[in-house]
């Protein structure tokens, strides 16, 4: 099987464009072009991956397949120019790194400042994508280290990697400083559902386990335990930066849950008070991970070592 890059590239366009006149034109080359070289990969796959309507063309199974691979050669090829370029601009390594939103936006800044000031002609890349993309990335060769978490009633499947407990990421409940319970020592959600809130997007690992915690509080309500009173939680508000979160709390807006270290950075300038959630699940562990058996570079093993320093 002998597909070059333009090969895969048209065909991706195919796909988001749905005609091969308008996906030949992206790939600058002409209808009967892109046409002849559909029909050489069909012929080497010895299957067909079109189906072909009165307005355009349609991907059969073994298409869909083809462009699921097709993307991720043609991004790995984006991530190597990037990497190449780096190179010509002085530096000698490059090291991908993904990690949660915690892990990127309160964790790791400060974690990996000092090995960047210590190897100036490292380039780290930094990733923020979902703990599941994280983990999928270190498994498809995406990224050499992955910071993730995971509800600890449902931890993901790790087979493929090496995770080692690296910091304490607690879940705190967000609250203006004259609120009623911002004196409590601790809270749980049960105490907080029937509250107006704020909160992260909805598509955030964070909002997902919110809900989905509300959720369980619900089911026990229905079968009638007395530890929940209310419905689904009254989401007034949602925002992808914790410090808008924090400023819309402290004017009492509503109220949020967000990682502890987020809202230390914001607490006093917005006039809110951070109460930790006594849920089990509030207490979350941000795992490091690693591709089990992978060939790590001396850079990326050399921050792997670093990391693993800064760990609680």
């Amino acid at each position: 099987m002998r597909f070059d890059l333009t090969d895969l590239q048209l065909f991706v366009h195919i796909l988001d464009s749905g005609t091969m006149t308008a996906a030949a034109a992206l790939s600058h080359i002409t209808l009967a072009s892109a046409s002849e070289r559909v029909r050489g990969m069909e012929s080497q796959l010895g299957c067909a991956l079109l189906t072909r309507q009165a307005r355009g063309v349609q991907p059969t199974a073994a298409g869909h397949t083809l462009g699921q691979h097709a993307r991720q050669v043609l991004r790995q090829m984006q991530s190597l120019r990037g990497a190449m370029g780096d190179f010509g601009s002085g530096l000698a390594a490059q090291v991908r790194l993904r990690g949660n939103t915690s892990a990127i936006r309160e964790h790791l800044p400060l974690a990996i400042s000092g090995f960047l000031q210590q190897h100036p002609q490292l380039a780290l890349e930094l990733q923020e994508c979902p703990s599941a993309e994280v983990l999928d990335g270190l498994r498809q060769g995406l990224c050499d280290l992955g910071v993730a978490a995971w509800d600890a009633d449902e931890p993901p499947l790790l087979s493929g990697l090496e995770c080692s407990m690296w910091r304490t990421d607690q879940l705190v409940a967000v609250l203006a400083a004259g609120h009623p319970l911002a004196t409590h020592a601790s809270l749980a959600l049960a105490d907080l559902v029937h509250e107006n809130w704020v909160g992260l997007p909805r598509d955030s690992a964070l909002q997902q386990l919110l809900l989905k915690q509300a959720l369980r509080l619900e089911k026990a309500a229905a079968a009638g335990r007395p530890d929940f009173m209310g419905s689904a939680l009254r989401m007034r508000v949602q925002l992808p930066h914790p410090e808008g979160l924090c400023q819309l709390v402290g004017q009492s807006v509503g109220i949020c849950v967000l990682p502890a270290a987020a809202v230390r950075r914001h607490a006093a300038a917005t006039g809110v008070v951070a109460v930790p959630l006594s849920d089990a699940w509030a207490r979350r562990q941000l795992w490091l991970c690693t591709a089990r058996g992978a060939s790590l570079s001396s850079p990326a093993g050399q921050l792997l070592a670093h990391l693993r320093r800064q760990a609680d």
